[in-house]
């Protein structure tokens, strides 16, 4: 779909070929380029003290942009990244921060280069502003750029880029954040590259511009100065290293170490097995008042030593729902690096060339201008990361020497509540705007040896860090009841997903009057922290408040309260889209997403789950209703119990598959010699028939893999979301009219789970990922 406004499509930016856009550089800009052959040329010492000495001139940028901020986001939760790149912008080194922040920053600078090389020209001592999501360097408004030229003798070397999130940049709502937008002109105002430093200094009526816009200009000012120092201080020692070894040199290693990275990514896709795989996710409630559900679809090919991303078939761009083309490749890289990447020097204009991306106009995943994108990044970009996760666990669990590389997928998305008021603590008269960044402490997904980490962070901010909770109570008039584990939040498995947590705050005692709320949450329906290969998904997100709680907030308080029953008062679930208040009698509850399980639950060690029990990571009616495992008196395993339970689950499993009359073979380790494995539950062994897969449990012979009858032949049921376990929200209604339903498929030997997921009831079944195997 083309763009409604005349002219915008001028501010898109896409991949170019090095030559295609050295053809459309302006001739008045000088650029330091070297050959293929000068980049082999540098020696192996030289070449590693360089490449060294880059990323430790990238780790200063982060020091230089968190001291020097005033802001929450930067300074306790680490939301900003920078990079290194060269002449053309591709990205030589990246921080480990917000790593979706600089999935597109080379495509910003390519931009600013196309459009900004003659008029008003690039020159040394420049730097440029930019927050536009369609030309690249941060996924929504919100994500404020700064790009800086670095020149040597007059020759345009390379670039240093810092970006960090900005609570507040205008719009109609606190935060910058409105889910009833129905465009971009209902949310923060974009900016294509801006020239805000000129010969080195500060254009004051440009950087007036930029913080009138908002609510918090000082912390706004703040940012933008705290990022032109990073910047600043990055160059100042790229020259003081291209001093000491030549130009040419340091530029020789940047070519390398990008090269390497490409290399070493390719060698590794080489090694992996051929094929497609398909994955299917929701965003669910394109705005406030929306009940529908909204899907991504993708499917990855993996041809030699490529990756293809195909999203064809992606719902339509609708409400805020939305990101343009910067933010779908940024949720494609924050998941390749960590999960593909992870053993490589993030050299990210090398890595970048492995893939191909394919996508209609117009959708969720590719917006065209003017629609809403104030969710890219927690919305359809995460979403798109998410599946891309999905299909490379998929990829990766059929290749026996990447399986520790396999990992379910992490916390799904964040949960973004924006708190907005007015400080009246100590007679002042203050103004805030804070989200509730206690949600980066997400479960990560568990893999096939290991549980996932309990509250270990963002899988696409390495570096997440939750805030501390008396800095958020000395920051903003609120009063932390509890942050905490939650109890069988993370996906059941054979391995275990990783807990998330809640957390529960009230207002500060000397406060008056009502704080707003903008909330907006996917994951609170069909979950985006999925299992795999039969694995649970982790618990879905939930946003209350509490109205007229009965628990003294903090005066005369003797405990602190369990759980939200202990509050007293009626509870507001709050939407996936909105808005409401927080009342001086109210409390506000956040429960965000944890990482999914992997494998069947009734495969979990007995004494696993028994320890899990102990350290209050598992309730014992989750233990024996989903696990199956029974706990005697003193904590330990009934071995007999937990034996009949898990045959009681396996026949119920039978039953409502419509197998009332299946014998359950035993699980024990079949002959699988000369097999080559699907997953943790499937493999393939060439038989008189064919090539038959075959249950790794029990050895059942399930269907031919070039047949297209394998999932047909399948055990299938379509049971209530709860049967997911009791961390899953009980009923879907509340949020959307599809009707939602728990889908497992089993091995009809021994009913074991190879695929479960809390899904809309027409939801594919995964045909595909076994069809492209034949």
């Amino acid at each position: 779909m083309a763009s409604t406004i005349p002219g915008a499509d001028e501010f898109t930016s896409r991949p170019l070929p090095r030559a295609e856009l050295l053809a459309q550089i302006s001739p008045a800009l000088p650029l330091h380029e070297i050959d293929d052959e000068q980049a082999e040329q540098v020696d192996a010492l030289t070449y590693e003290v360089v490449r060294h000495r880059l990323w430790a001139i990238t780790q200063e940028m982060g020091e230089t942009l968190r001291r020097m901020s005033g802001s929450h986001v930067v300074t306790e939760s680490n939301d900003f990244n920078f990079s290194i790149c060269d002449e053309l912008g591709e990205q030589v080194q990246v921080g480990t921060y917000n790593i979706g922040l600089i999935g597109s920053m080379d495509l910003a600078i390519t931009w600013t280069l196309r459009h900004r090389s003659d008029n008003p020209g690039i020159e040394e001592g420049d730097m440029f502003l930019c927050n536009d999501p369609w030309i690249g360097g941060g996924l929504h408004q919100n994500d404020a750029a700064i790009l800086a030229p670095i020149f040597h003798e007059g020759r345009l070397f390379g670039w240093t880029t810092a970006i960090a999130h900005q609570v507040d940049l205008g719009g109609p709502r606190p935060g910058s954040f409105s889910p009833s937008a129905q465009d971009v002109f209902g949310e923060a105002l974009p900016t294509p590259p801006i020239k805000v430093v000129r010969g080195g200094v500060l254009q004051r009526d440009v950087a007036d511009a930029w913080v009138r816009r908002s609510r918090l200009p000082h912390m706004v000012g703040l940012d933008l100065r705290a990022k032109i120092a990073a910047n600043k201080g990055a160059a100042e020692q790229i020259l003081r290293l291209i001093a000491k070894y030549g130009v040419d040199t340091v530029k020789a290693v940047m070519r390398r170490m990008m090269d390497d990275a490409e290399r070493r990514l390719r060698a590794k896709l080489a090694a992996l097995p051929e094929g497609t795989w398909t994955a299917v996710g929701y965003q669910e409630q394109s705005q406030t008042g929306d009940r529908g559900l909204h899907a991504i679809k993708v499917a990855m090919t993996k041809e030699r030593d490529r990756l293809v991303f195909d999203f064809r078939g992606t719902a339509e761009q609708t409400g805020i729902i939305n990101c343009p083309y910067p933010g779908l490749r940024a949720g494609i890289v924050f998941t390749m690096l960590p999960l593909l990447a992870g053993d490589i020097p993030w050299a990210a204009g090398g890595l970048m060339r492995c893939f191909e991306i394919i996508t209609d106009e117009g959708t969720i995943t590719n917006a065209s201008f003017p629609a809403a994108v104030g969710k890219g990044p927690f919305g359809p970009a995460w979403g798109a990361g998410n599946l891309v996760a999905e299909v490379l666990a998929k990829m990766l669990d059929a290749e026996p020497a990447h399986r520790t590389d396999v990992q379910s997928i992490c916390n799904g998305t964040t949960d973004l509540c924006v708190v907005s008021g007015v400080d009246v603590r100590g007679g002042g008269s203050k103004g805030f705007v804070t989200p509730v960044f206690d949600v980066m402490a997400g479960g990560y997904g568990a893999q096939v040896h290991h549980d996932g980490v309990d509250t270990g962070g963002r899988l696409i901010i390495p570096s997440a860090r939750a805030p501390d909770v008396e800095m958020t109570e000395y920051l903003y008039p609120l009063v932390a009841l509890w942050r905490r584990e939650q109890t069988d939040s993370g996906g059941p498995g054979r391995q275990r997903g990783g807990m998330s947590g809640s957390v529960c705050y009230v207002q500060h005692p000397d406060q008056h009057g009502t704080m707003s709320l903008v909330v907006s949450g996917t994951g609170k329906v069909a979950n985006q922290n999925v299992g795999l290969t039969g694995g649970y998904p982790g618990n879905s997100q939930l946003d209350l408040v509490v109205r007229g709680v009965d628990v003294p907030r903090l005066a005369g308080a003797t405990a602190v309260p369990a759980a939200l029953d202990e509050l007293g008062g009626e509870i507001e679930v709050l939407p996936c889209e909105g808005e409401s208040i927080l009342g001086p009698g109210d409390a506000l509850f956040l429960h965000w997403q944890a990482g999914g399980g992997y494998g069947d639950p009734l495969l979990r060690p007995a004494e696993s789950v028994r320890d899990d029990v102990l350290q209050v990571r598992v309730s014992a009616a989750a233990a024996r209703d989903v696990y199956g495992v029974v706990l005697l008196e003193n904590g330990e395993v009934d071995e007999t119990a937990t034996d009949q339970t898990r045959e009681k689950i396996r026949r119920r499993r039978a039953v409502e598959s419509g197998l009332p009359d299946a014998w359950l073979a035993p699980i024990v380790e079949p002959d699988l010699v000369g097999s080559r494995r699907l997953d943790d539950n499937l493999a393939v062994l060439d038989t008189p028939a064919g090539r038959t897969v075959t249950c790794t449990h029990c050895g059942t012979e399930i269907g031919r893999l070039d047949g297209g009858d394998l999932v047909a032949a399948l055990a299938r049921r379509d049971a209530p979301p709860t049967d997911a376990g009791p961390h899953i929200w009980r009923d879907p209604s509340v949020y959307v009219d599809a009707e939602v339903v728990f889908r497992q498929l089993f091995c009809p030997g021994c009913l074991t789970a190879v695929y479960s997921r809390v899904t809309p009831v027409d939801h594919p079944l995964p045909d595909d990922d076994y069809r492209s195997w034949a």
